[in-house]
């Protein structure tokens, strides 16, 4: 039997909004056989922390290695979405609430940001969902290798000392941000996340998807 394959990842368009201060990325056509050219061929200018992306520890440790260092068997596996359809920040008393399974290692965290997705033109939006810092160090001692969340940012706009991130990155836990977890429901999935292989970079564009698990066979009865 097929097994449902979900694309999380933002189609790429110059309309996603994006942080304050950062430049606007480009898509344009530089031939176009409409116009008698022997193929199209396009250019892509964006920063690397756009839209669905992954971030390597060196976007805020100093000496952290970059994107192309992080091992695929952290990126490629079995994962768990949690969903806080309600919360306006999570903190580690809402992720023990959610009984998440011993041994996970990934863990997708879909919340009232996915709605954010349904609108553009209202732009970048300071009031989304991210994990507070104590938060951050739950998910470390649970030894979760990566996780992932449905807005621009695992942490909330303008924390001080930016201390989600500098403690997530800083313990190797490998972060995934800016998905589209419209239509996903909580539960056990594989995850694939495949970044840009960018030498030495503190992040990367992503596809990730979703698989769902095998449906139980019944037995016999």
């Amino acid at each position: 039997m097929n097994r449902t394959i979900h694309d999380i990842t933002l189609t790429f368009t110059p309309d996603i909004p994006r942080f304050p201060n950062t430049p606007e990325p480009t898509l344009e056509r530089l031939r176009k056989m409409e116009e008698g050219a022997a193929n199209n061929l396009s250019r892509l200018d964006t920063h690397v922390h756009f839209a669905t992306h992954v971030d390597a520890p060196r976007h805020f440790i100093a000496d952290g290695h970059g994107i192309d260092a992080i091992p695929l068997d952290v990126l490629l596996g079995p994962c768990v979405v949690v969903d806080f359809p309600d919360l306006a920040e999570i903190g580690p008393e809402d992720l023990q609430a959610k009984a998440i399974p011993p041994g996970t290692t990934r863990l997708i965290l879909k919340t009232r940001n996915s709605e954010l997705w349904n609108d553009y033109t209202q732009g970048f939006r300071t009031d989304f969902v991210a994990l507070t810092p104590a938060a951050a160090e739950w998910v470390i001692g649970r030894g979760i290798r990566l996780i992932g969340i449905d807005y621009l940012s695992i942490e909330r706009y303008q924390e001080p000392g930016r201390v989600t991130h500098r403690s997530l990155l800083g313990a190797q836990v490998v972060l995934v941000e800016g998905l589209d977890l419209r239509g996903i429901k909580a539960g056990p999935y594989e995850l694939i996340c495949m970044p840009l292989k960018l030498k030495g970079c503190d992040g990367a564009p992503a596809r990730v998807a979703l698989i769902e698990p095998e449906p139980v066979k019944e037995g016999p009865r």
